[in-house]
């Protein structure tokens, strides 16, 4: 985790461009394209959901400075919570990386449009690899540095072209809420400020702050740097089609806004800046697999870790690499379902940082109830009837109110000092 002396430039840089990932991109941009400028309440989500995470639970995660978000719950509730926690963070870290790869491979499909989704994406995978094996987390933190600067300007300019480029018969945007409901959005929102506290990536970059003022004001920082930069890209797409784009799979509209309004030096800086995005995320994603892996169920010292380490990643790399190829439709889709692991533990995240009186009970029952209910509103309602609206809405209040009730009725027989 670097030398945990990182200061705030460098880690607002880091923080951004962890954040600043293919999939999230290529879902609102493709929102933009379809619902116009209300897409803009999709970056407001991170807006709000960043700012939860930086006041609710930044300066804790670098109080505790551990290795790994999960190791958190081991320490706090004991080693066999910690490691359902790591199963847990492991599922759903799965499933994000597999959306990750799905994305890189739909930003890049129109450049290539002669290959084939499986070798592209497995020569995606195998770049971003050889970039992460050759130099780790403080490797990305000085790549990161030099991308989220191009990032700052090229963003700007891509919105610029886009407003600027004529392609064909004007388009008339209809009402955006038929395409992208209010509540969809709302749900979104509370999602996301009870899942994204728990991101094990982001976990591990505030964990490399060198104090909790900086952990605090870099996500301050990102927090809006995001919203922007999503913001422009969700412009970029309702531009191109109020231009009079008109493209078959609006998920691909990002990518062909740049191959149809950028100048040709852009276009280049473009595609590489965002494979670094996307090195940046996926990096940052099977770095924190690997610790949990690791400093959970087989810890090890010195060389032997790290050989451990590098054997982790090319599978994770490869888990990532089939599951995008195989399980992943609409990326936005499974980027939402990939949440159902993580929102049942927040409970015991805010309550375990907050409460003394937290108890093993309670934290289990917490975590039953969120799994059994976000799961269940997914089968039942499913994706067409709005299932994020219930889950949203009841799920994550019931998590909360079974856990408090089960640590007030069983429970923990002394209190916890909480130490940070």
């Amino acid at each position: 985790i670097a030398d945990r002396k990182t200061g705030l430039f460098p880690l607002i840089a880091t923080l951004v461009m962890t954040e600043f990932n293919t999939a999230t991109l290529i879902s609102f941009s493709s929102l933009g394209y379809l619902a116009g400028k209300w897409a803009l309440s999709m970056p407001m989500i991170f807006l709000i959901g960043l700012l939860f995470y930086a006041v609710s639970v930044a300066k804790k995660w670098k109080g505790f400075d551990g290795i790994s978000v999960a190791s958190y719950f081991s320490k706090r509730f004991g080693r066999d919570v910690g490691m359902i926690t790591s199963i847990a963070l492991l599922v759903a870290m799965a499933g994000f990386s597999a959306t990750y790869v799905k994305s890189l491979y739909l930003l890049f499909s129109p450049f290539f449009p002669a290959i084939g989704p499986w070798i592209l994406s497995g020569v995606l995978v195998a770049s971003v690899l050889v970039m992460m094996l050759r130099g780790g987390l403080f490797s990305i933190i000085r790549t990161d540095i030099f991308s989220f600067v191009i990032v700052l300007c090229f963003f700007p300019l891509m919105a610029f072209f886009a407003y600027k480029t004529p392609i064909g018969t004007p388009h008339v945007f209809v009402d955006g809420t038929s395409i992208l409901p209010l509540r969809f959005v709302v749900s979104l929102v509370v999602l996301t400020m009870f899942t994204y506290i728990l991101a094990p990536w982001y976990g591990q970059k505030i964990f490399a702050a060198r104090s909790k003022n900086i952990a605090f004001l870099s996500v301050i920082f990102a927090a809006i740097i995001v919203f922007a930069l999503y913001g422009l890209a969700v412009l970029s797409t309702y531009f191109l089609r109020k231009n009079g784009a008109e493209i078959a799979n609006p998920e691909q509209s990002f990518p062909m806004a740049m191959m149809l309004t950028l100048p040709s030096g852009l276009k280049g800086l473009g595609y590489a800046l965002l494979f670094a995005a996307s090195a940046t995320t996926l990096s940052g994603v099977w770095s924190a697999m690997c610790s949990l892996i690791v400093g959970d169920f087989f810890p090890v010292e010195g060389k032997e870790n790290y050989k451990r380490s590098m054997v982790l990643t090319l599978c994770f790399a490869l888990l990532s690499f089939f599951l995008a190829n195989v399980l992943v439709d609409k990326v936005l889709d499974k980027l939402i379902l990939a949440n159902i692991p993580v929102a049942a533990l927040s409970f015991a995240l805010l309550a375990g940082f907050y409460w003394k009186r937290t108890s093993r009970f309670g934290v289990y029952l917490s975590m039953i109830v969120g799994w059994g209910w976000g799961i269940g509103c997914y089968l039942y309602f499913g994706e067409a009837g709005g299932y994020t609206w219930y889950w949203a809405m009841g799920g994550i209040p019931a998590t909360f109110i079974t856990g408090i009730l089960g640590s007030l009725l069983v429970p923990n027989k002394k209190l916890i000092n909480l130490g940070f």
